[in-house]
């Protein structure tokens, strides 16, 4: 019987890629062009396409990058803030620090996400340990209903002082105003911590997307409905997880980093299919180089990110992002240093090379010039690379430098390798990890260029790249598992633990993450529940996430010193208190074994190509059909190996071979 195929889709701002999957673990993907102004068009024409080729789609799994383009590009709902009474400038206070330490010409804080005519304060008062100091007026709220209205308010913010304490005067709030206002935000549903600012920033970006994020999760499930028919469709969330349609409707700022998430959960997955106990998730693409570390087959996440300028404290797996890709751009610095990224050509323009109207010297170009990249192929069915336009870009940095043609492309490509050399550090070094134990998972259009360079220089011996790497998202969405992710402040010294009250918050805690679950008919033995507390030392400002295991004193002391020693060096011994409880509901199922079609024979070279190295001098090196390399089957390097949407490139010295499971790996020369 033909249960049909699961489908992962991720909608990105050029390309929306599937990958889809059938019974029996065969794989097919694609890509088809974005529609930015109704992005499920998109994901309805790649539809349309899996169902002639692969079969009728059975469920969805589904990331965008949606949320976050609205919030940087300021295309949000306008929002009003519901506070308590003396507390509405808390957007525009804000923290101290500065965004540009050295840059005292730009602003020192971004501009407040709600403007003060749109903030309402109301009488109530609770204190830190919950206990209510002042009761709620709700007499106030007929005038801050009309003058919502009168601006034009469809969403609205709710965020009290130490509401995570008590969310009383919230819930009463949520009530009296949803008869109202279509869309509201509560912020101790959706992070319940302590920090006014950060809490009140991540409440509202959250009301901020709601209408935009109901919009297209409507009328995808209603386009669905009526070409596909109906069929489970989820999405994924920022920690890497997939989510109902109906929580993503109620926190919809929680798909703010599925971009890279669904990257990096694809990354873990392989990790836990290769048995990789430590994996540096490396992705290259067009405009930014997203890296994160993975351990024993799980991501590192973080509890806070910055959005648009904005902090985001909801839990995010833990990539580092920075401005290098193909299409970042080289150019000479106020210094006289050459200079690459974080300005780059993007889609359009894009590199001088693709003939498309750019004209700056790029990554792409210098890599085509080096014989990184293939002139004859037409890559993504569209774009033949022009070898002399990019020669024309690189001219102005030859000249400012007085460097051969090859020098200055050689130049490019090593000072954006240094930049991602330092996000890999950032992420395993200056986290107490030996890059030596790791091997680095390379996807992403640009990332199997580039990889073999980085994995030399930073001491990495292996190197995969995974089936389906251009399109290794969309593979993310697909094997990322139902998860729900909950939180609440609870701060209490170690040496006043009380085990019963921490026991009945995490019960709490547990029963929130476990009910959409249930809701969707999943058994409670199917689901592991994992716990967790951030930990610090009396007085500091910041905290460390540690497992919560047995949850006496002891342990937690000992487990947050571990951590903290690992991180930085030392651990005092001194009185360490509880901040945050925190509990995660992960649904348990079979981990799919999926695989790509490989050869039978051994492939024979489809052509040579000239490229230049900078140990290795000019070389003639073989170039192979991704698709026609047989299982078992070793190239060494220098090789080119090519499929319809990225190159990789088996750098001197180092051997590549093909697996079962058709990824490459690659073993790097010491």
């Amino acid at each position: 019987m033909d249960r049909g195929l699961r489908v992962g889709v991720d909608v990105g701002g050029t390309f929306t890629d599937l990958v889809a999957c059938d019974s029996a673990g065969r794989t097919t993907s694609l890509k088809v062009p974005t529609t930015p102004a109704n992005p499920a068009g998109g994901v309805l024409d790649g539809l349309a396409i899996v169902g002639r080729v692969a079969g009728r789609c059975a469920s969805l799994a589904h990331g965008t990058t949606l949320v976050t383009n609205a919030i940087v590009e300021r295309r949000v709902g306008v929002v009003g803030l519901v506070t308590t009474r003396g507390f509405g400038d808390v957007l525009e206070i804000g923290r101290m620090n500065r965004p540009h330490l050295y840059r005292i010409d730009l602003p020192a804080k971004p501009e407040p996400l709600v403007p003060r005519r749109l903030r309402a304060e109301v009488g109530e008062r609770v204190g830190p340990d919950g206990s209510v100091l002042s009761p709620l007026d709700l007499g106030e709220l007929p005038k801050i209903v009309e003058r919502f209205r009168r601006q034009g308010v469809e969403s609205v913010a709710i965020c009290l002082l130490h509401a995570y304490a008590n969310p009383a005067h919230e819930q009463a709030l949520r009530q009296a105003l949803a008869a109202h206002f279509p869309y509201l935000s509560v912020s101790s549903e959706i992070n319940a911590e302590f920090r006014e600012y950060e809490r009140t920033c991540t409440t509202v970006l959250n009301a901020a997307v709601m209408p935009l994020a109901a919009r297209y999760v409507d009328d995808l499930v209603a386009r669905m409905a009526a070409s596909t028919g109906a069929v489970p469709i989820h999405l994924l969330h920022s920690a890497g997880g997939m989510m109902s349609i109906d929580t993503a409707r109620v926190r919809p700022l929680t798909m703010a980093m599925s971009g890279p998430a669904a990257g990096v959960a694809a990354a873990a997955y392989l990790a836990r299919t290769l048995d990789l106990p430590r994996a540096l998730a490396f992705d290259m693409g067009g405009t930014t180089t997203d890296v994160c570390l993975v351990t024993d087959g799980v991501p590192e996440t973080a509890r806070q990110r910055k959005l648009g300028d904005y902090p985001v404290r909801l839990p995010a797996v833990g990539v580092e992002s920075i401005g290098a890709g193909g299409g970042s751009i080289a150019s000479v610095d106020s210094a006289g240093a050459l200079k690459v990224g974080p300005r780059s050509a993007g889609a359009v323009p894009g590199p001088a090379c693709y003939g498309l109207g750019g004209t700056e010297p790029t990554v792409s170009d210098a890599n085509l010039i080096l014989g990184y990249l293939n002139p004859e192929r037409i890559y993504g069915g569209s774009i033949r690379l022009d070898r002399a336009r990019a020669e024309r870009a690189l001219e102005p940095l030859q000249r400012r430098f007085g460097l051969s043609l090859l020098d200055a492309a050689h130049a490019v490509v090593e000072v954006a390798n240094a930049n991602m050399q330092r996000a890999l550090r950032l992420v395993s070094v200056q986290r107490g990890y030996d890059l030596r134990e790791f091997t680095l998972i390379a996807y992403g259009g640009a990332g199997p260029v580039h990889a073999g360079a980085l994995a030399r220089e930073a001491g990495i011996a292996r190197i995969v790249v995974p089936a389906h790497s251009g399109a290794f998202s969309a593979l993310g969405c697909l094997v990322s598992p139902l998860r729900y992710d909950a939180v609440q402040t609870h701060r209490m010294r170690l040496e006043a633990w009380d085990g019963k009250i921490v026991a009945d918050r995490l019960r709490g805690l547990e029963s929130h993450c476990l009910a959409p679950l249930l809701d969707e008919g999943h058994a409670a033995e199917r689901v592991l529940l994992k716990r967790s507390a951030d930990l610090r030392y009396a007085g500091q400002n910041y905290e460390l996430e540690v497992d919560y295991g047995a949850g006496t004193p002891q342990a937690l002391r000992e487990a947050f010193e571990r951590r903290h020693r690992q991180l930085y060096g030392y651990a005092t011994g001194e009185s360490v208190e509880c901040v945050n409880l925190r509990v995660t509901a992960q649904l348990v199922r079979d981990e799919p074994t999926l695989g790509a079609s490989v050869a039978a024979a051994p492939a024979a070279p489809v052509g040579e190509l000239r490229a230049y190295f900078r140990d290795a001098g000019a070389v003639t090196m073989p170039r192979y059909e991704r698709g026609a390399l047989a299982v078992g089957q070793t190239l060494a390097g220098p090789a080119l190996v090519e499929d319809a949407w990225s190159t990789t490139l088996v750098y001197p010295g180092q051997r590549c071979r093909a697996d079962r499971l058709g990824n490459l790996l690659i073993e790097v020369a010491p």
